[in-house]
C-alpha cells in the first residue's frame, strides 16, 4: 500500500463539492463539503491500496475507481431515496449526473496530483 495523498483528499473534495453545489443549487456547502471530503477520503484510500507503481502504469485505474464508487454505490442509493420520496424523475437523472461528474473530477485531481 502507498502513502495516502491528503493534499489530493482535500483537493479532491473542495472540486467535487464545488461541482455539486454549481450543478444542484440549494444545497447546503456543508453538507457537500462534509460529504465529498468523507468520500474523497475512501477514494484516497482505495487507490493507496492500489499503489502508485500500478497507477502509474494504469492511469485510468483512478478513473475507474472514482467512477465506479459514483455507479456501483452513490447514484444507486441516491434512485432510491429519491423514488420513496417523490422526486421527479428528471431531478433524479440531473443529481446522478451532477455526483456522476463530481467523482470523475475526483478521480481527476488524484490523477493530476498523482
Amino acid at each position: 500500500m502507498g502513502p495516502m495523498n491528503w493534499l489530493g483528499v482535500v483537493a479532491a473534495a473542495l472540486v467535487a463539492a464545488g461541482i455539486v453545489l454549481a450543478l444542484r443549487r440549494g444545497t447546503s456547502p456543508v453538507a457537500a463539503l462534509a460529504g465529498m471530503l468523507l468520500s474523497a477520503a475512501m477514494l484516497g484510500h482505495a487507490l493507496a491500496r492500489i499503489g502508485p507503481d500500478k497507477l502509474a502504469v494504469k492511469p485510468w485505474l483512478y478513473f475507474m475507481q472514482s467512477g465506479g464508487l459514483a455507479l456501483a454505490f452513490v447514484i444507486p442509493a441516491l434512485w432510491i431515496s429519491q423514488s420513496r420520496t417523490g422526486t421527479p424523475r428528471a431531478e433524479t437523472v440531473k443529481d446522478s449526473g451532477a455526483f456522476l461528474l463530481a467523482y470523475l473530477a475526483m478521480g481527476g485531481v488524484f490523477f493530476l496530483l498523482g
